[in-house]
């Protein structure tokens, strides 16, 4: 059978699969307004510090007032509707409940509440790819001692690259390259929440009316997502990450084949088996046709002459050899895709990605010069950005994860496009997170 008739008859054997949500930010929006149309999925309860501001996102993605005004989680449970407070300890703790979705987007609080989550037993799934950049090794590892499945979102582009990385070696490739597109310029790892939608595309006014976040779309332009993304793939599918962080080479689908192959054969890679980002501008930032810039792709390579001729006899576009090959997902989104994860994990008990070991690290480097005494404002701000390196790099210089970044205060000056390191600022050691990051930090080979 497949998922969606597994769902199908859930729902009618009356046994929904039960369903807790944290945070409904634009991720949780986005699979929220999805989840009234899933057979088979009850999202009994939706916790977020702002209940308002969590119905009032209800509302704009459709749903009616009857079906989240359901008084408490038990209430919610018999009538079928959805109960939204504050309290996600309240969803953890509730028996009924078999998965919850940390969808808070802040690494700190979501190592603290996925440790909580195994802890009672209970399937989670990550929309925080901040935190699996951070610590995902060590949570994957805790969830295992748990028995319970940690999962990374279908509709981000890690989970999305796993589906794929996984298509091409169950079917017997050799996986060159995988990763996702992105539009870069190097200015842009200096850009902040006051500079994003000039560059992003979209208005002021269209970002208003999306209520989205300029501190959160700036992560995305100023290349911390896509190095928090890159990690997690690395992490997840075994592949090498580039020495010197992400190189953005520029192309279409269509060169993905040529430019994604190692530099002994004619690619940019450094060897085979690496993670990279492919940029949709040119080097005059000109908008590239037929660009991946929203997706993810892979790039195989035919390891014998018999797969070599089949790519060439089904008109496959390949690199100048006839060897290497691309298949891609041109658009993800985000939330409105996480009905996969849920079922896979709820009927399967299978995870639609999970951290592997730890490969890749996401340092945090200045945007400007940094004065001593000031407060870092973590991912997508105004003080650092987050690259791509080895960890087997980043660790022994002690570099600051950028995951820990968020509101610690600097304690000597540093200099601009700068790797912070431990030495620099002042941190809690008493959170889950660090324990966390500090357990990861022992798995680097």
């Amino acid at each position: 059978m497949s998922l969606y008739q597994k769902l199908q008859k859930r729902a009618e054997d009356q046994r929904p699969i039960r369903v807790g949500v944290i945070g409904a930010g634009k991720f949780g929006t986005m699979f929220l307004a999805q989840a009234v149309r899933l057979p088979g999925v009850h999202v009994v309860g939706i916790a977020d510090l702002s209940v308002a501001q969590a119905r009032s996102n209800l509302a704009l993605a459709g749903w009616a007032a009857e079906q989240y005004d359901a008084g408490s989680l038990d209430a919610a449970l018999q009538s079928g509707a959805t109960h939204v407070g504050e309290a996600a300890a309240a969803l953890i703790a509730h028996p009924a409940i078999e998965i919850i979705v940390e969808c808070t987007g802040n690494p700190v609080v979501a190592a603290q509440h996925l440790i909580a989550i195994f802890g009672a037993g209970k399937h989670a799934i990550s929309a925080t790819v901040e935190a699996d950049a951070l610590c995902g090794a060590a949570l994957a590892r805790a969830a295992r001692k748990a028995g319970v499945v940690y999962s990374m979102a279908f509709g981000d582009q890690p989970a999305l690259v796993c589906d794929l990385v996984d298509w091409a070696r169950t079917c017997g490739f050799e996986v060159a390259a995988a990763g996702r597109g992105h539009k870069w310029r190097p200015e842009f790892r200096h850009s902040t929440p006051d500079t994003i939608w000039d560059n992003w595309g979209l208005t002021a006014k269209q970002a208003e009316v999306g209520r989205l976040n300029p501190k959160m779309f700036n992560s995305f332009l100023d290349g911390t997502k896509p190095a928090i993304e890159s990690s997690a793939i690395a992490n997840a599918c075994g592949l090498s990450v580039p020495s010197n962080g992400l190189a953005y080479p520029s192309g279409s689908i269509d060169d993905l084949p040529n430019l994604m192959r190692p530099m002994a054969d004619g690619g940019v890679l450094e060897g085979p088996g690496m993670v990279e980002v492919l940029n949709s501008l040119d080097a005059d930032g000109k908008q590239i046709d037929y660009d991946i810039r929203m997706g993810v792709w892979v790039c195989v390579k035919a390891v014998t002459e018999y797969q070599r001729r089949c790519l060439e006899e089904y008109k496959v576009t390949t690199d100048t050899s006839g060897r290497y090959m691309c298949s891609y997902k041109r658009w993800h989104l985000i939330g409105l895709e996480l009905g996969m994860s849920v079922a896979s994990v709820g009927l399967r008990g299978e995870a639609t990605g999970v951290a592997e070991a730890f490969r890749a690290d996401v340092v945090a480097v200045s945007k400007r010069d940094l004065a001593a005494g000031e407060i870092l404002d973590g991912e997508g701000g105004y003080t650092v950005a987050g690259q791509l390196r080895p960890s087997s790099v980043s660790v022994p210089m002690r570099a600051l994860p950028l995951g820990l970044s968020g509101g610690v205060r600097l304690i000597r000056p540093v200099k601009v496009d700068t790797i912070l390191t431990y030495d620099d600022v002042e941190l809690d050691r008493s959170s889950v997170a660090f324990g966390l990051r500090a357990e990861v930090e022992t798995m680097v080979r």
